[in-house]
């Protein structure tokens, strides 16, 4: 068997779902929109430059869960999908992740957004393993309310690596139980990932991840 791995904002997606799910909460006038508005666009500005603060990034990203019950959660989220990510998923996005499906290589989305926002993007791709980062909850239970904190490692640069391992030992197996290891990513943010696998593919690269895979002879993807 073989081991494919996605990113998925601006991978999978032509667009990354963290900075639009804040987007989303200031129009429906969830969260204050000048304060909210303002800080998410500078946490993606840092993300893309390479110095994005983490820990600072998931306690201003995590607040809204922890300030709103789940069922209304629950309906934004489904707004959300199918106003905001439904519409933009391409058939050659879908098409990239059919083809190992179809291969019957194991899957999984790799990530650094919540799992809140992104487990139904994964489900409408059809890859059934997550690994993102996870908003803690009051009673640890997968249905208790959100406390605005990390649960665990965040699913970020090197973090990616700690996590996908945890998650393939909880599977059972490792990396050389693998005779292929594949990830897509976009992001020079995931170069501890793309160097860890056996075919790391540059997939809609930023500027430093196009000049690394090019100076790296790695593969280089357009799907956008």
């Amino acid at each position: 068997m073989n081991l494919a791995l996605f990113d998925l904002d601006h991978t999978l997606l032509p667009t990354d779902s963290d900075h639009e799910w804040g987007r989303f909460l200031v129009r429906l006038g969830v969260v204050d929109e000048e304060f909210y508005r303002r800080r998410n666009d500078e946490f993606f500005g840092h993300y893309k430059a390479g110095t994005l603060d983490i820990q600072a990034f998931l306690r201003f990203a995590l607040a809204p869960l922890a300030a709103n019950p789940r069922d209304r959660l629950e309906a934004l989220r489904s707004q959300f999908m199918r106003e905001v990510i439904d519409p933009v998923i391409t058939p050659q996005a879908r098409a990239l992740v059919y083809k190992h499906l179809d291969a019957g290589d194991l899957c999984a989305v790799v990530t650094a957004t919540n799992s809140f926002v992104t487990a139904p993007i994964t489900a409408a791709f059809g890859i059934k393993h997550l690994i993102a980062t996870e908003p803690a909850t009051a009673n640890g239970k997968p249905d208790g309310a959100f406390t605005g904190e990390v649960a665990g490692i965040p699913s970020f640069r090197e973090g990616k690596i700690a996590r996908v391992e945890a998650w393939l030992k909880s599977m059972g197996t490792q990396w050389d139980a693998f005779e292929n290891t594949t990830f897509y990513s976009d992001s020079a943010n995931d170069l501890p990932l793309l160097e860890k696998v056996s075919e790391p593919i540059a997939a809609n690269p930023d500027d430093r991840l196009r000049h690394h895979a090019a100076a790296s002879g790695w593969r280089i993807m357009d799907l956008f």
